[in-house]
């Protein structure tokens, strides 16, 4: 529901904001003093076009919010988590509108643009009046409504996820029909390339163990040589080799250590140093005997590894993937081989599919004529309570080759607002008066229909009076029993009706005209209601029978 509504600098309000109340609230005052203006910046909160005349005179910018509860709104707080603009179970909007002409709009204090405002405001509400910001009068919406008002949920769901795998088969043979227009050219391209990739790619495990034998080889002779010398250092013929000296050196400390026991460590130590040279001599011999080292197998390296590189360069991957990329052209292979086998299965399966949403999109075209014949009857029969003598019907057209989401069909409202006139689309209807008493028809009898909260009607009693503008009264209390209802009224059987009255007021302060909103009750509620039925002066006679409009509409 709408909690708070602030408006500042905005036409001739100074500055206004109204708590609201759950049900039906009433807005009323003398013709002039504003009360539509509570009804134009909702409009602009729900994304309506700006330009500067609505900023007061004087002023930088206006400023308008309203806040929302959303606690009972599923859908609507779900749409706002995934947008990440979820604050609690609230929903500011808000809109400031410079001097200059721009704007700028936010939801919970997060800068949106104004299609985002809008479809925020599609969750909240919808105005009904003498404006063409109307969800009503759009077929979808129609749509919505009437399927809502049928309680047509589960086959609508059947017929929505039929229609989705109906378009995914038709862009997956759309695929399919786009390759195989190449097949010819392209399968015998694939096989050159992926023969080719097959004969001399290597796994990235496999090209680094070649690049590393490569490194190694292509310093072979500076290994032989440095291994040599090694060799030799360790274990040669001539006095200086290292070996042979630490054996000479371990016999003498053996000879010492005989003398004292003390050097029998230094003993051990040079053991172990004469046995570990013995050891490193002969893994050189072994490395120097192996043939490792061959030129010939680094000149084959060197070959192999050039035609991966010039590989790798053709095919613009790294020569170590090149395996993997000869895995995805047999893939490829696979897919275009398989295309005839796939399509003719997709085909079959389209065909199954068509026949199951023919048999859905039937189904819910029946219940649809049902619910349409009994909602048709509800609203003319509300029409006629409202002074309406026309008639209301819902249209269907169904086209039997249309696979969308929502059916088959075509959903408008047709209206004759006067007996013998044709019927007509409720969007061509002239009459904002008449359009808001049809549309306030169509929302009492589908009561519960939707979710949209708050239910706006801007002069709903125009060109009515007497008995009618009660029976108005009456139904927008109805309605405001299952939503909250604010209506812009100058009749008093329709404000005696509300739950909560705000009187609007048109007066001029320090040479500036101004408007106020008061919340009116009791004895000041009386008066309101006498004025409005009254002239100039209030009598006796004229509040009594304000008070006697007030007890009744409570007692109803």
């Amino acid at each position: 529901m709408l909690r708070t509504l602030y408006v500042k600098d905005f036409a001739i309000i100074d500055r206004a904001e109204i708590t609201l109340s759950a049900g039906m609230t009433v807005l009323t005052g003398e013709t002039g003093a504003g009360k539509s203006l509570l009804v134009d910046a909702l409009l602009l909160l729900a994304g309506a076009r700006a330009d500067s005349s609505v900023v007061r005179h004087g002023a930088d910018r206006a400023e308008l919010s309203a806040e929302f509860d959303l606690r009972a709104l599923p859908a609507a707080r779900a749409w706002l988590r995934e947008r990440e603009l979820d604050e609690q179970d609230a929903l500011r909007l808000r809109r400031v509108i410079r001097a200059d002409g721009s704007s700028r709009a936010y939801l919970n204090d997060s800068p949106v643009s104004l299609t985002l405002l809008r479809e925020a405001a599609d969750h909240l509400v919808e105005i009904h009046g003498q404006h063409e910001h109307q969800a009503l009068l759009t077929r979808k919406h129609q749509c919505i409504l009437l399927d809502g008002f049928g309680d047509h949920a589960s086959l609508l769901g059947e017929v929505s996820a039929v229609a989705r795998r109906h378009a995914e088969i038709g862009q997956e043979l759309t695929a399919l029909e786009a390759g195989e227009r190449h097949d010819p050219e392209r399968v015998d391209f694939l096989k050159f390339q992926q023969t080719e990739l097959e004969r001399h790619a290597l796994s990235a495990e496999d090209y680094a163990r070649k690049l590393e034998d490569h490194r190694r080889l292509a310093h072979a002779a500076a290994l032989i040589e440095g291994s040599e010398h090694l060799r030799e250092q360790i274990d040669g013929d001539h006095e200086d080799a290292l070996q042979p000296r630490v054996l000479r050196l371990a016999t003498e400390s053996r000879r010492l250590a005989g003398m004292d026991p003390g050097l029998s460590n230094i003993v051990e130590l040079l053991d172990a140093a004469a046995i570990q040279l013995a050891e490193a001599a002969s893994e050189l011999e072994a490395y120097l005997g192996g043939n490792e080292l061959d030129p010939a197998r680094f000149a084959e390296l060197d070959s192999q590894l050039g035609r991966l590189h010039d590989l790798g360069r053709k095919y613009r991957v790294a020569p170590g993937e090149l395996a993997g990329k000869a895995a995805q052209l047999a893939a490829e292979l696979a897919r275009i081989e398989q295309a005839g086998g796939r399509r003719e299965a997709l085909i079959a399966e389209r065909d199954k599919v068509m026949r199951s949403y023919r048999a859905c999109s039937e189904a819910l075209s029946a219940q649809r004529r049902a619910s349409a014949a009994r909602l048709s009857a509800e609203v003319s029969s509300l029409l006629a309570e409202l002074a309406i003598a026309g008639s209301f019907e819902v249209s269907i057209q169904s086209n039997p080759e249309l696979i969308r989401g929502d059916g088959c069909d075509e959903i408008e409202f047709m209206v004759s607002p006067n007996p013998g006139q044709p019927l007509r689309p409720l969007r061509k209807i002239a009459s904002g008066g008449e359009l808001a008493r049809v549309a306030l028809a169509i929302e009492v009898a589908a009561i519960g229909s939707d979710d949209i909260p708050v239910m706006v009607f801007d002069e709903v009693d125009s060109g009515i009076g007497g008995a009618t503008a009660e029976v108005v009264g009456r139904k927008l209390r109805q309605l405001g029993k299952a939503r909250q209802v604010l209506c812009v009224t100058h009749l008093p059987q329709v404000a005696a009706q509300g739950h909560q009255h705000f009187a609007v007021r048109k007066f001029v302060a320090d040479g500036s005209t101004q408007t106020e909103f008061s919340e009116v009750s009791g004895k000041a509620r009386t008066e309101e209601l006498a004025r409005m039925l009254g002239g100039v002066e209030l009598t006796r006679e004229t509040r009594a029978n304000a008070d006697q409009m007030l007890k009744q509409a409570a007692a109803g």
